[in-house]
């Protein structure tokens, strides 16, 4: 896309939204957002201007060196590390109910499985995810949050079904001008207590409230609320994984760390700039 088109469309995109979330969508949504105690900061005064949920979802993480993570950030942003080791995460789940603040979801076009990778930075002391990539089922979201928040989101051919108790995922990149990836796999919460990893390390990896990209020069951050994620350990076949490749990573099966979430109710606020200390630019 010419780079001057696709600021016009971010800018009209972006200015229709929030003029609709501060006017009808005020007025038609004003119950208080779910408890902010867990969170490491306060969620953002401003309305929100998108609500989803995710569900059924697996989180699939692999330690990797910081330096082999560290290419892929963009300037203003630090490599958030456990322990002095980066980490990778593959998340595949299902999108429903998505919608504008004040607005329906579509019949259709609200329901559609995700999967996607990402990394953990920070900025300004809030940690958030880095997406590499995220490959979804459906053809206005992929369009939506490349224009608006100008995430890495890619077509894909996917699903997500209930089978004998397990969650059947697969999901087929079929976006013009990038290498083709592929994941599929059946999963579903193990019958096992102990968390994979510990549950100071799960947290650390699974409650993440804002992300980041970079863009044009320019860094920006979206700002996320959703209740603690109900996590539990979890079993994973993975059939297939191009993920990875797909950015020139090597990903060794099975992955080191799998955990299952029924799923929470999440809802964003539009990307902003921010300087490299964190601080919202003038």
């Amino acid at each position: 896309m010419d780079p001057a088109l696709g600021q016009v469309m971010r800018a009209v995109i972006g200015a229709g939204v929030e003029t609709f979330v501060a006017t009808a969508g005020r007025a038609l949504e004003n119950e208080a957002l779910p408890p902010a105690d867990h969170r490491p900061w306060p969620p953002p005064r401003e309305p929100w201007v998108m609500a989803q949920s995710w569900q059924n979802a697996l989180f699939a993480h692999w330690p990797l060196p910081p330096t082999t993570l560290r290419r892929f950030l963009p300037a203003g942003l630090e490599l958030d590390t456990f322990d002095g080791e980066g980490w990778l995460g593959i998340t595949a789940f299902v999108v429903a109910g998505a919608r504008l603040r004040g607005a329906p979801a579509i019949p259709g076009f609200s329901t559609f499985a995700e999967v996607n990778v990402r990394t953990y930075v920070k900025a300004g002391n809030k940690p958030g995810v880095l997406f590499l990539s995220l490959d979804a089922a459906s053809v206005a979201a992929v369009l939506g949050a490349r224009a608006w928040f100008r995430l890495p989101y890619f077509f894909a051919a996917g699903e997500a079904e209930s089978r004998a108790g397990w969650i059947r995922f697969s999901s087929r990149r079929d976006h013009p001008g990038v290498p083709v990836a592929r994941f599929s796999a059946r999963y579903r919460a193990a019958e096992r207590r102990r968390l994979p990893g510990g549950e100071t390390l799960t947290r650390w990896l699974v409650e993440r409230y804002c992300l980041y990209r970079g863009a044009d020069r320019t860094l920006l951050r979206a700002e996320i609320h959703h209740a603690p994620w109900p996590i539990e350990p979890a079993e994973a076949i993975i059939e297939e994984n191009t993920l990875g490749e797909a950015l020139g990573l090597r990903l060794t099966e099975p992955a080191p760390l799998l955990h299952f979430s029924s799923g929470v109710d999440a809802v964003i606020w539009p990307p902003r700039e921010i300087e490299s200390t964190g601080e919202a630019a003038a």
